[in-house]
């Protein structure tokens, strides 16, 4: 991965990449808004879009049309009552 992290999702996607998304990042209640896509086939992890939020051990679901709904998780202050769509 491009940042060490963990509380974070990997999401396998329709096209064999891997959606791995947010975390924590230090230990200390730091948590990643960013997001990276692993690539099976050249095993590199590529930077893309950004969440929102910060946010770890939140969930990732993969929805038919092929988004990623994140939802819920930590955040520097608290527990996070929102959600995002990966696109």
């Amino acid at each position: 991965m491009t940042l060490a992290r963990w509380c974070y999702t990997a999401t396998l996607l329709p096209n064999g990449e891997v959606l791995v998304a947010g975390g924590n990042i230090d230990g200390n209640g730091d948590f990643a808004s960013s997001a990276e896509l692993y690539n099976p086939a050249s095993g590199k992890f590529t930077a893309t879009d950004s969440m929102t939020a910060g946010r770890g051990g939140h969930t990732a679901t993969l929805l038919l049309n092929g988004k990623v709904l994140i939802a819920g998780g930590l955040c520097d202050t608290g527990v996070l009552a929102s959600a995002e769509l990966y696109e």
